[in-house]
This record gives structure tokens, C-alpha cells and sequence, in this order.
């Protein structure tokens, strides 16, 4: 009569999985936990780097497939827990509860940036990660507007609580100021607002604050590279030539900065006609991916130009939230979960120097 398997052949034959894109064991990683024998059946918990994880069901195929060839084993049972690893610059930097800061920025305006950081950082919440989303576009803030909060932040105990929205703590000078009061700030007033809206505010425990940074290479995207150590930053663009000459340079002051360029992604990249199906690349068609290829970056993915995101922006309810299955939406997503998955990448096999180095034939003014 065979003998019942044991924990000890368990973790041996977990030890055999390597995760797809960190490369090395689950037991390695000390993704397993909780392993249970009960006669013929096996439970245990497998954490994950991140809740977004883009392939979670090979991970689940290839474990069961591994427990079930133990002898005696008939059935395996998994539970899913996910720990998102901190970025240690940005940790070892701020104390403010925040694992990871990814910017979404751009090279020039009206590409639809906010749109993307919005419901970026749904998306992400929405697969169970823990999110805030930092309006740092201080000239034109619209995050308020989109994610159909108006409440003003309140204040406790010296710190600034941060409304929520769709289960996202939020920021934006939008809740400091009258919708028509114009912001004349220069250079060192941005760097003291966004110093405060890091360092004031209770943002919690977070594992991915993501920062709406204003269109361009000013005066913000250096403040948050230098005062935040951002993780990584997402530039959005769409396919038009007008837009992606000024993404390359995006790109490069990114690099400068010492700032992991994510990826891009291509904004408003087709629309599809809702009455007879046809596909129409209106701003034309794979610049996005060009780009990317050109400066060495990942290319994350194409959003359809469509109409329920707008009337979700103007809505304050963003198309990931109003219209979840909708392409938009499930293009979000999926750009969503390779983020997550670049930062774990980054953060698990190849962390970054903790000290910030910025090029020094970066030419800044000022």
C-alpha cells in the first residue's frame, strides 16, 4: 500500500516551478506557504509578487501539475495571497508608506494622460492592490473631475487625510483650489506644493501610488524623480508623428533622471465602428510601438479611441469602473497587469541603487 505524500515532497516538487517572469523557483521566492497534507490531497497558498498578475493561471497549472505528479497525491487545492515588493530607493528615501511610485507622463498635452493614470490606478485596485493616485499636473488638475470627487481633503492630527474614490486615495490641487482659479506658480512654489503633497498627507499603506505628471519635461517630472525616487514611469502617446517626437524626448529625460522607463503605451490607437464593426485608425496607426522600439522600451499596449471613455472622464466615472468589459477597459487592464509585473520584475531580480544619480549633462534651468 503506498504511503501518504508528505510536506517535505511538497516543497520538492514546488521547488521545480519556476515563476515565468521572475525566473526563479515559487519556493525560492517564498511563494509557498501553508502547505497542508490531508491523506491524498494537498492545500497550500501561493503569494504572489503582485494581485495584477498577468499569469496567474500558468502558475496555477504548473503547480497543480507538479503536486499531482507527487505519489499518492489526487487532488490540490490553492488559496491566492499576493505581497507586492516595495521599490527599496523609494522606501529607504520616504517613510510614508508607499511601495512604489509609478508616474504616467507625456511628451506633449492632449493625449490623454490623465484618462490612462486614472484608470491605471483603478485597475490596479480593482485586482486588489492598494492604491493612490497623485495629481501632480498642478497647472490643469482633472483628476477631481474625473474621478467624481469634489470633497475637500481634511485634516488630522497635522496630516492631511486624501479623499477616495472608486477605492483609490486621491490628491489634486483641484480640491485646494476653485475650478476657475489659474495656478502662476513658478519652479520652487510646484516643488514646495508636491513636497507637501508626498510628505503631508496620510496616504497609508499603499502598494502603488501612481503620479499624474503634467504634460512634457518640466519643472514637476524633476521634483518627483528627485523628492519621490519614482519607480518607474508609463509614458502615454498616441500614433500621430506631432506626438511622438516629443515622446522621445520624454524618454530620454527619463533616462536621464535615472527613472526606469515601463513602457509605452499608445493612446486612442483605432476606433472601432459601434454599428457595422469596421476599424478605423483615425490619428493613423503603430507609432506607439515604433517608438518604443527605437529608444529600447517596452511597448505595453494600445487603448481604442472610444466614446464611452470620454463620457466616463466627464462622468467621474472612468470607463474601467462604468464600462468594465468594454475594449477600452479591458485594454487598461491588461496594460494594468504588465506594469505590475515590470515593477516586480525590477524590484525582485534586478533592484535598482538606492542612492538617485541624476546625469550630469542633463541640462536643467533654474
Amino acid at each position: 500500500m503506498p504511503s501518504n505524500p508528505t510536506e517535505a515532497q511538497v516543497m520538492q516538487a514546488l521547488g521545480r516551478v519556476i515563476e515565468p517572469e521572475l525566473h526563479r523557483d515559487l519556493v525560492t521566492l517564498n511563494m509557498v506557504r501553508n502547505v497542508k497534507v490531508h491523506g491524498a490531497a494537498v492545500d497550500f497558498t501561493l503569494v504572489l509578487t503582485t494581485p495584477a498578475c498577468p499569469l496567474r493561471n500558468q502558475i496555477e497549472a504548473e503547480a497543480k501539475a507538479a503536486v499531482l505528479a507527487v505519489p499518492g497525491v489526487s487532488a490540490v487545492n490553492i488559496a491566492w495571497d499576493a505581497s507586492v515588493p516595495g521599490d527599496r530607493r523609494l522606501t529607504s528615501k520616504l517613510n510614508i508608506g508607499v511601495k512604489n511610485a509609478v508616474a504616467v507622463a507625456s511628451g506633449k498635452g492632449g493625449v490623454g494622460k490623465s484618462t490612462i493614470a486614472s484608470n491605471l490606478a483603478l485597475a490596479l485596485a480593482r485586482s486588489g492592490a492598494a492604491v493612490g493616485l497623485l495629481d501632480a499636473d498642478v497647472y490643469g488638475p482633472n483628476i477631481p473631475l474625473m474621478m467624481g470627487v469634489h470633497e475637500r481633503p481634511r485634516g488630522s492630527n497635522g496630516r492631511i487625510i486624501p479623499p477616495v474614490g472608486h477605492g483609490v486615495k486621491l490628491m489634486s490641487m483641484g480640491f485646494l483650489v476653485e475650478e476657475d482659479t489659474p495656478l502662476i506658480w513658478r519652479g520652487p512654489m510646484i516643488h514646495s506644493a508636491l513636497r507637501q503633497f508626498i510628505s503631508d498627507v496620510d496616504w497609508g499603506d499603499l502598494d502603488y501610488m501612481v503620479v499624474d505628471l503634467p504634460p512634457g519635461t518640466g519643472d514637476a517630472s524633476l521634483s518627483l524623480a528627485q523628492s519621490l525616487s519614482l519607480t518607474g514611469v508609463v509614458i502615454v502617446t498616441t500614433p500621430q508623428d506631432v506626438a511622438l517626437a516629443d515622446v522621445t524626448k520624454s524618454i530620454a529625460m527619463f533616462k536621464y533622471l535615472d527613472v526606469p522607463v515601463l513602457g509605452v503605451i499608445e493612446n486612442m490607437s483605432y476606433f472601432v465602428c459601434s454599428h457595422c464593426g469596421q476599424r478605423t485608425d483615425i490619428f493613423s496607426h503603430g507609432g506607439g510601438q515604433a517608438v518604443a522600439e527605437r529608444m529600447g522600451v517596452p511597448f505595453l499596449g494600445e487603448v481604442p479611441l472610444d466614446p464611452v471613455v470620454r463620457a466616463g472622464g466627464d462622468s467621474g466615472q472612468p470607463v474601467v469602473v462604468s464600462e468594465p468589459e468594454s475594449p477600452a477597459a479591458l485594454a487598461i487592464g491588461q496594460i494594468a497587469a504588465k506594469v505590475a509585473a515590470a515593477i516586480s520584475v525590477q524590484n525582485v531580480t534586478h533592484p535598482l541603487p538606492v542612492e538617485f544619480k541624476a546625469d550630469p549633462d542633463l541640462p536643467v534651468v533654474g
